[in-house]
């Protein structure tokens, strides 16, 4: 809990908290979404759908993310960057626009000096092509007011990174960081399709890499990062159980990673017990925890101030015995 980090692998709807869950699905009188484990990723894609039928208008929307905020400075997340795929949203709440702005209010709100967070405009890669186009023109729109990367989700096994090489590519040219998923739906060359056809600077998930050794000795040369989700991994059946999971051959690789609880409202989870995770069931010390703390502020949008502050944070927290 004294630990500063930050969590890059998080998703605003995934993000509900459980009462506030509770409260909007009697409000709107709508089934509360199940928690894991899941039979597959389509059973947890219509979970997650349910969690968004939740949001029922841009006050609930604004409400979710100012929580979300004030839940991560509980468990000493300085920074947060959170997935939002405002077209999912198929303008029931208004415009793209008002989607997003409702989320920048409620970080906004929910800011401190222990903790804040940006926003990753995502692309599904499931909906109709311009649906990118619109996700691109609103993270340009608001890269200097929020907005701190490019993102890519949904089903990578028959939506290939490469149909969405051009929109990353001028995200890129426009200085926002390209943080797609890969390597959870789909296998190795799914993650290398994100470094090398998106030019991925993280890669969410990014497990499966370790089906290929080469791969993970690439992503150790070149430094990029895998945003880790062990419990979601477990929860969604991608690895068949904590044993085996492969955070410890991405480690003993070099491959730069950081922990994430990527949807705690299905995965019973939270930044911190990710941590917890990994130093009892992996074993990690806290050297190495440290280590994964100072990737993950290292690899992050956090302001600089902020992020100074919270490496100073991480030294002591690794030097206290």
């Amino acid at each position: 809990m004294r630990l500063p980090l930050a969590e890059l692998h998080l998703h605003l709807e995934g993000a509900i908290r459980a009462s506030t869950a509770a409260e909007l699905a009697d409000r709107h009188g709508l089934p509360v979404p199940p928690q894991g484990p899941f039979d597959g990723l389509g059973a947890f894609v219509t979970a997650y759908e349910r969690a968004r039928d939740l949001v029922g208008s841009l006050d609930d929307l604004r409400r979710v993310a100012r929580e979300l905020v004030e839940d991560a400075a509980a468990q000493g997340v300085v920074w947060s960057e959170v997935h939002v795929v405002p077209p999912t949203y198929a303008g029931r709440l208004g415009p793209d626009e008002a989607v997003l702005e409702a989320v920048l209010d409620g970080f906004a709100a929910g800011t401190t000096e222990e903790s804040s967070a940006g926003v990753i405009v995502g692309v599904n890669r499931g909906l109709p092509p311009p649906s990118a186009e619109r996700s691109l023109a609103l993270a340009l729109a608001y890269r200097d007011a929020g907005v701190v990367g490019f993102g890519l989700a949904g089903d990578e096994a028959n939506h290939r990174a490469e149909l969405f090489a051009d929109v990353f590519a001028r995200a890129r040219e426009a200085g926002l960081p390209a943080v797609p998923h890969g390597g959870e739906g789909a296998g190795a060359d799914s993650v290398r399709a994100c470094v090398e056809v998106l030019g991925a600077h993280r890669v969410n998930h990014g497990i499966r890499a370790a089906e290929d050794p080469g791969l993970l000795r690439e992503l150790a040369e070149r430094q990029v990062c895998l945003d880790v989700c062990p419990s979601s991994n477990v929860a969604l059946r991608i690895t068949p159980s904590t044993a085996e999971h492969p955070l410890p051959e991405l480690l003993s690789a070099g491959v730069p990673v950081t922990l994430n609880s990527d949807c705690p409202l299905f995965c019973d989870t939270s930044a911190v017990r990710e941590y917890e995770l990994a130093r009892d069931r992996f074993g990690l010390d806290r050297a190495a925890l440290a280590r994964i703390a100072e990737t993950s502020l290292r690899f992050s949008s956090c302001p600089a101030e902020r992020r100074e502050r919270a490496l100073a944070g991480v030294a002591r927290w690794a030097a206290a015995a």
